[in-house]
This record gives structure tokens, sequence and C-alpha cells, in this order.
């Protein structure tokens, strides 16, 4: 059968391309912070968590992570656990190969003209300026690596328990569910590895911006919850009834 007409064939490469490609965005988007405060409108919202004074400075990479998670429990609903691995491990190689790149070519040599082209909207060196952004330290590349791996297994685990629990109903519980636990997670595992092994951050500061972001993240997670229901009717529009029951029963087999 042809893949291309195929529609289980059609739905995985779609929805996995954009899995794919929120993956790789936020982690390059990562670099930049941004303040939720500002970007709304309103006063930094001073609190203090474990003796530390956070607001809601936030990595510009937490604005996707919460989709990539969505987009993961739909794959689990209609691809099962193999379907979430294969794209998961697929998308960590495609990371490091990215960043392999990314590094291979701010060690090219610049040229000259190049360099100072930037002078005129306030940026004097492009190079520095190239390298300071899309040059992420070592630390940052595996926490974000090993968190997303780590956030990944344990959303599927968390769905596919919760679906055996509930069956085809409480839609909603399964799908936030797993997210909420997976990022949960996901939130310190990479600050552990990136900030406290790499730049020896305490203990204090981890657990307070951790739960900082965790907080923004459980947010999005219900807010987006209607979402994953609009997902779910188009799919099945899309397959029609008989191959949607099908696939998602093969999916929990799985």
């Amino acid at each position: 059968m042809n893949t291309l007409t195929n529609k289980e064939s059609k739905l995985f490469l779609t929805i996995g391309g954009f899995f794919i490609a929120n993956a790789l965005i936020a982690e390059f988007i990562g670099v930049k912070i941004f303040s939720l405060e500002a970007t709304l409108g309103i006063e930094p919202l001073q609190h203090n968590l474990f003796g530390e004074q956070v607001s809601f400075n936030l990595t510009a990479g937490v604005v996707l992570w919460p989709i990539v998670f969505v987009m993961t429990d739909i794959i689990n609903e209609y691809f099962g656990k193999r379907g979430v691995k294969f794209l998961s491990y697929l998308t960590a190689v495609l990371i490091i190969f990215a960043f392999v790149m990314v590094y291979i070519s701010i060690h090219l040599a610049p040229a000259d003209w190049w360099i100072i082209s930037g002078i005129s909207a306030g940026v004097p060196n492009f190079q520095l300026a190239f390298a300071s952004i899309f040059g992420q330290g070592l630390w940052i590349i595996l926490g974000s690596l090993v968190a997303f791996l780590v956030g990944q297994i344990l959303d599927v685990a968390v769905f596919q328990k919760l679906k055996s629990i509930t069956g085809e109903s409480k839609l909603w519980l399964r799908a936030t569910g797993s997210t909420l636990v997976s990022q949960f997670v996901d939130s310190f595992v990479v600050l552990i590895i990136a900030f406290r092994l790499g730049a020896d951050w305490s203990w204090a500061l981890i657990l307070a911006v951790g739960l900082n972001n965790y907080l923004y993240k459980f947010v999005v997670a219900l807010i987006l919850t209607p979402l994953i229901y609009l997902a779910h009717l188009a799919i099945d529009n899309y397959l029609g009834k008989e191959l949607s029951d099908k696939m998602k029963a093969e999916a929990s087999q799985s």
C-alpha cells in the first residue's frame, strides 16, 4: 500500500513532523529568557520560594514544550507506546545532530564584512552574537535532552496506566494527568543536570526556579485541555469511526 494514501501513515507523519519541529524550535529559542509579567503588561509578581526571591522569568522554550507534551498524548492515544518512543528517540537524535551542525557553523571562519555588518543595528560583532545565541553549554544541552527523554517515557507510562483504569472515558484525566506528572519531573531534571551539576546552583534555587517553571506549565496544561478534545474530534473525523476505534484499541494493546 502506498504510504501517502494510507490515512494512518499520513497522520503519523503529520503529527510526527510537528512534534519534532516543536521540540527542535524549543531547544533553540530556549536561550532567550523572557518576563511573563512584562509580556502580559503587569507588574512583576515577586514571591519567595525556599528563601529565594523569584518572578516569572522563563525560557522562551516553555512556550512550545506544553504543545510537545499535548502532541505526545495524541500520539499515545492513536499509536501507543511504540509510536511515542520512536518519535522521542528520533527527536533526541535530531536535536544532537542539530547542535553538532550549529557547533560546526560557529567555528567556520566568518567573512570580515559580515562580522561588522550589524553595527548600524547595534550589533558590533555578528560572530560573537551568533556564537552567544546558538552556542549553548554542554550541560544545558545534556540536561534538556535527558529531561526530554525522561519526561516522554514517564508521560507514556502514566497515560497508559490511566487509560487502563478509565478506558475510553475521561480523556482529560489521562491527557492532562500524564502531562502534569511528566512536566513536573522534566522541570527539575533539566535544572539539576544543567545548573546543579553544571553550574553549582544551590538546592534552594533549583527548587525555587523548578517550582516556578512548573507552575507556569501546570496552568498552561490546564488551559490546553480543550485543545486535546478538539484535536481528537478532528482526527476521528479524518480517520472515520471504524479506523479510529481500531487504532485506539491497537495503541492500548501495544
